[in-house]
């Protein structure tokens, strides 16, 4: 899972862009089918929070089962770590992941924000911060609300934001959420 860009200026440079998702329960189907349709040239960089049981480790084996099915290359993000354009980061089973102002990744272990460790919350916030109008936040199934108030700062700064439908969701709580914020541009 720790694929690098082999070519391309654009994956070496920072990302100008970021796609940020937040999964749960019932959303890796989803997941996988937005990841393989991304082309290689791919202009942003792809942060994905993914809800898992925290005594696994089920985020890396996730990254790994998919990296064969992409056109772009997905790795755990590490700390400090420059987001690059083109790169599917996949945040660390158990650690919140950040974005710092000057677009590197920033991996915390502070306490677990409304039962949720990767937050997407904390992810979307940071994001909203860091990339204001050039943020694009997706929110797919799970469970609870996660990802609501992050939309909302993302919004905010003039980014946008998608949920995925309930048709399509198997647990709708976090896409039922981030809409009844007011704050989404597509469902």
């Amino acid at each position: 899972n720790n694929q690098e860009p082999n070519n391309g200026t654009q994956q070496e440079l920072t990302a100008d862009k970021v796609v940020v998702l937040a999964v749960g329960d019932g959303g890796i189907s989803a997941l996988s089918q937005i990841l393989v349709a991304l082309p290689l040239n791919f202009p942003a960089a792809i942060i994905v929070v993914q809800h898992l049981n925290t005594q696994s480790n089920n985020s890396s084996s996730m990254a790994d089962a998919l990296s064969g099915s992409m056109t772009l290359p997905l790795k755990l993000a590490q700390e400090g770590e420059p987001l690059r354009a083109g790169m599917i980061y996949f945040a660390p089973p158990n650690e919140h992941l950040l974005v710092t102002a000057n677009r590197t990744i920033c991996l915390s272990q502070a306490a677990f924000v409304d039962f949720a460790r990767p937050s997407a919350d904390l992810l979307f916030q940071s994001v909203a911060a860091s990339f204001k109008q050039r943020a694009y936040a997706v929110v797919l199934s799970g469970t609870g609300n996660d990802g609501a108030l992050g939309v909302q700062a993302i919004h905010k700064m003039g980014g946008k934001v998608i949920a995925q439908d309930e048709s399509t969701s198997d647990f709708f709580d976090m896409p039922s959420a981030a809409i009844a914020t007011g704050t989404v541009d597509f469902v």
